[in-house]
């Protein structure tokens, strides 16, 4: 695959962006240099290397599941700006509708 075979207008076009010739004859030129790397990347004997999708190890930071002393429920419940017994209430967001389910931004309950 080479950058000639490529036409920078159309894709510019296709995106919607208007290059000026000067722009055209670099993007062109930027192209063909990333194709004839992509082409070399494919000539490297890759065969033995196993396929991966992280190149290091990677290992979840954990700590110990310790139980701490936090508030109490009717504590953060005196904050919340409206409950409903042990609840908090807060405005529906999601309504069903014959159609499925719809966002709602209104406060209607």
């Amino acid at each position: 695959m080479s950058a000639p075979s490529i036409d920078i207008r159309y894709v510019a076009k296709l995106a919607r962006i208007a290059l000026t010739p000067d722009e055209i004859a670099t993007y062109g030129a930027q192209l063909d240099n990333l194709l004839s790397h992509v082409a070399a990347l494919e000539r490297l004997p890759t065969g033995e290397v196993p396929p991966t999708a992280q190149v290091i190890p990677a290992s979840n930071a954990e700590r110990d599941d310790v139980v701490r002393p936090s508030l109490s429920r009717e504590a953060v419940l005196a904050e919340a700006p409206n409950r409903q017994g042990p609840y908090f209430r807060v405005p529906r967001i999601i309504a069903i509708s014959d159609d499925g389910l719809r966002a709602r931004h209104d406060e209607e309950r």
